[in-house]
């Protein structure tokens, strides 16, 4: 290991070590009042995300809310759409629309060191929405928040700077059985450098995955977990508030990969205590190609730059250069500024609907799937835990999930087939393949029983009512 790579690592060990006491400095990105939303716990699914409730207020209901969803009001092969692909990617309500279009029409220009208005303009834009961000998802200061092109982006980072400078051979990285292609590739591809492991904990029949299984997998040459908040594949919640603490316990960092809860569960990363969490706006009622990565303050304030350019530099010389401060550090180049502020349109969006409100919706449609198409004859539901989002996984007796998506996409029902990027988890049940139905609050129980009833009709036309499960 060189000299300068020691030296990254001793910082980062040190700020791992500092990190659960440390008081974070003073920042012009701190929160004008401090400290996070208070709240928190449960089962460990997420924090109570006090300012994202919804207290005495009527349940969500969705013929209130579609109006504001224009892709939704449209026909497939001349039938009513029913998008029923939320884990892919959810759709955009008119705010976040109009949000990119007013800072295009209005305010495009590049942000930082501009004195010009426009450049100002946008700076504020840019980073209100950081602050946005960070008010969502209850971290403690802006400066904790960066923008990126999505999770696997983030995912990435961490691997290649707090991981590179961190992990040596004969090291350990701990996993889920769950876990999305994004936070089991670039981990690989670190241990194949250093030399190190990757342990998993494994999935139960259910799909799910205990905080237990997670400590079992831990050792003393374990330097980071790194864990599914909600699964993409089957809807699984993990107790990731039970895993941070046994990790922190052995004094293991944790990262959560959040894109499947932060559109459906209260997030508060304080109140977890997680040391980085990453999310995708485009899975959050926002657009494509931003994300945000959550690191402490601590943690990130020693992590080496990314990627070089624009904007993360101090100063330039041909015999050194200095960095930025964080979160700029990790934001070379020209960032998607209107992409930011588009997300926190998207954000101030689900905070107005309430948190607490949208999960109540979506555990009703949930309830409402499962029921309806566990009960027909050659349906099999994979992935029953006791504790999940608005995901449905299923197989179908004699009918290929790809022929089952194609025959519901005919009647207008959009769901998602394939392995969902989730090999090792279809790898676990013994399939190829599910069709995934994923909800969103603006979705209804009628285009629950519409879905239900395709998958009927397909069963009839395909032959697939009885037979093996493929």
């Amino acid at each position: 290991m060189s000299a300068t790579a020691a030296a990254a690592g001793a910082a980062i060990a040190a700020a791992v070590a500092n990190a659960r006491t440390a008081t974070p400095p003073a920042s012009p990105y701190d929160a004008p009042d401090g400290g996070p939303a208070a709240g928190g716990g449960g089962d460990g699914a997420a924090g109570t995300g006090a300012g994202k409730g919804s207290a005495a207020r009527p349940p969500l209901d969705a013929a209130t809310v579609r109006p504001d969803f224009p892709v939704l009001h449209q026909q497939v092969h001349g039938k009513p759409l029913v998008y029923l692909d939320n884990a892919a990617t959810m759709q955009k309500p008119r705010a976040v629309l109009d949000a990119e279009l007013h800072f295009y029409e209005r305010d495009n220009a590049n942000v930082h060191r501009g004195v010009h208005l426009l450049s100002q303009r946008a700076t504020a834009a840019y980073e209100a929405a950081r602050e946005k961000v960070r008010r969502f998802i209850g971290a403690r200061q802006a400066r904790e928040i960066v923008f990126l092109r999505g999770t696997t982006e983030a995912v990435n980072l961490v691997a290649q700077t707090f991981g590179r400078a961190r992990v040596a051979a004969g090291d350990e990285i701990v996993v889920s059985g769950l876990e999305h292609h994004s936070n089991i590739v670039p981990w690989q591809l670190l241990c194949q450098e250093k030399g190190a492991r990757l342990r998993v904990a494994p999935i139960d029949d259910a799909g799910a995955v205990s905080a237990e299984s997670v400590a079992a997998a831990l050792s003393e040459r374990t330097r980071l977990v790194a864990v599914a908040h909600v699964s993409n594949a089957l809807g699984t919640v993990l107790p990731v508030a039970d895993i941070v603490k046994l990790a922190h316990a052995r004094g293991v960092p944790v990262l959560l990969d959040g894109a499947q809860a932060v559109a459906h569960l209260a997030v508060d990363v304080a109140a977890l205590g997680c040391d980085f969490y990453a999310f995708s706006g485009h899975k959050a009622c926002g657009p494509t190609g931003i994300g945000v990565l959550y690191g402490r303050a601590e943690l990130l304030a020693a992590l080496p730059p990314w990627q070089g350019g624009g904007e993360m530099i101090r100063s330039v010389s041909f015999e050194k250069t200095t960095f930025q401060d964080i979160p700029a550090r990790f934001e070379a180049g020209t960032p998607n500024i209107a992409g930011a502020v588009a997300l926190g349109a998207a954000l101030d969006y689900l905070e107005g609907l309430g948190l607490d409100r949208i999960a109540a919706a979506e555990a009703a449609l949930l309830e409402h799937a499962t029921r309806a198409l566990g009960a027909l004859p050659g349906v099999r539901l994979v992935g029953t835990a006791p504790h999940k989002s608005a995901i449905v996984s299923f197989v179908t007796a004699g009918v290929h999930p790809h022929d089952l998506g194609t025959a519901l996409d005919l009647e207008g029902v959009a769901i998602r087939t394939g392995h969902h990027c989730a090999q090792p988890v279809m790898e676990r049940f013994g399939i190829p393949a599910t069709s995934r139905a994923s909800f969103a609050f603006y979705n209804t129980h009628a285009e629950v029983d519409a879905l239900v009833a395709a998958v009927r009709q397909a069963q009839e036309l395909l032959g697939g009512t009885g037979g093996a499960l493929t």
